[in-house]
């Protein structure tokens, strides 16, 4: 029978479990943080700078049937300035950025404000403080999970991003876990992805 997990993976680990490169020898994994099954495998993927959900499994099958669908993926992002109504109205209509070096138009994608600070776990690698000026958090739900997206699109709109954590992959919450906690979700993840 296959295993489901969510893991919150921390700043500063990649999204896999072991590495032949050699640069990425002395990277920290997230085989570190759990005695998963041996083949488990990460869901797509977060950048080693990047927090937050990753749904991992045991299932390739699985695996590639969330990786080929559209499901939503919510991140809320801390940017550089006080984000405007009308740089978040033109990440909602889509904006132009650059992926491996070609112009690429993003979908249209939900977009907000988020009016409070939202709680997370202290990350590795403090955010530079409201000294060297002041920061907003955005909410930004995607259909789509091109290489750095969110990052890219919000220096599109001239704020760039701080702090990037994914809360949602579909129906599956970070549901207030600690950098580094891992859950198993067996039974959540055959009731909503299987059953679709």
């Amino acid at each position: 029978m296959h295993q489901h997990f969510k893991i919150y993976k921390p700043y500063g680990y990649l999204s896999q479990f072991i590495s032949n490169e050699s640069k990425r020898k002395n990277k920290k994994k997230l085989g570190e943080l759990y005695d998963f099954p041996p083949e488990t495998m990460s869901v797509g993927r977060l950048d080693e700078d990047s927090e937050g959900l990753l749904i991992l499994t045991t299932d390739g099958k699985m695996s590639h049937q969330i990786l080929s669908r559209s499901f939503e993926k919510e991140y809320y992002v801390q940017v550089d300035g006080i984000i405007s109504p009308e740089a978040i109205e033109k990440l909602q209509k889509g904006v132009e950025i650059s992926i491996h070096g070609k112009k690429y138009q993003t979908l249209s994608c939900k977009t907000k404000l988020l009016a409070e600070r939202p709680i997370f776990p202290e990350r590795a690698k403090k955010v530079r403080d409201e000294r060297h000026g002041p920061t907003s958090w955005a909410s930004i739900t995607l259909t789509e999970g091109k290489f750095r997206q969110v990052k890219k699109m919000t220096a599109a709109i001239g704020f760039p991003t701080l702090r990037l954590v994914r809360v949602r992959i579909g129906d599956i919450y970070i549901d207030g876990m600690q950098a580094g906690e891992v859950r198993e979700i067996t039974q959540e993840v055959d009731e909503k992805f299987y059953k679709r």
